[in-house]
């Protein structure tokens, strides 16, 4: 047995037009599909909720419950803001600057471009608080990720032992990473 692919993530949002229209307008999804309930399908709970779908390209699917009857939206405190996002992958460098040109003109405040060696990405919020990345490959990605598979289980077994980050890898961070705009 194998799992076969993501056939969809799904998160919470304040309000569902808001949020397919900001996906569409600042990302280019396509909007796919919408299923509205009065019942919780798996549960069986009468609580009304509104799920939406948008193309998140290749096959992804991106979904929403926007849930009118439950307490306001929140997120674990006891996590950083910047663990839990949803991360896109653009074509190249370019496109990362131009998404984030149009972003700014758009009122959404972009953190980056950040270095992370293998890829270069920068960092907003949705209009429900979520963080999304959008990264591109570095033009040498493919020979760091073979570096990188070849440390990979040597790593998590120290990490494992010592909670300390292994130094297996360090050469990803010789240099001074910063953002850069």
């Amino acid at each position: 047995m194998k799992i076969e692919k993501i056939h969809h993530v799904a998160y919470r949002c304040k309000d569902a037009k808001e949020t397919v229209d900001w996906y569409r307008d600042m990302l280019g999804m396509d909007f796919i599909l919408a299923i509205a309930e009065d019942h919780v399908p798996s549960t069986h709970e009468p609580d009304p909720y509104m799920h939406i779908f948008l193309d998140a390209g290749d096959g992804n699917v991106l979904a929403f419950f926007e849930l009118p009857t439950k307490p306001e939206m929140g997120r674990d405190e006891n996590t950083p803001k910047w663990v839990q996002h949803i991360a896109f992958r653009v074509k190249d460098r370019a496109e990362l600057i131009e998404f984030k040109e149009h972003l700014e003109k758009s009122g959404v405040d972009v953190l980056g471009v950040t270095d992370h060696s293998i890829f270069h990405s920068i960092y907003f919020f949705d209009p429900s608080g979520h963080r999304i990345e959008l990264a591109c490959p570095d033009p040498a990605e493919q020979a760091m990720l073979e570096k990188l598979d070849a440390v990979k289980w040597e790593m998590l077994e120290e990490w494992s032992r010592t909670k300390k980050a292994p130094r297996h890898a360090d050469w990803m961070h010789r240099k001074e990473l910063s953002d850069v705009s």
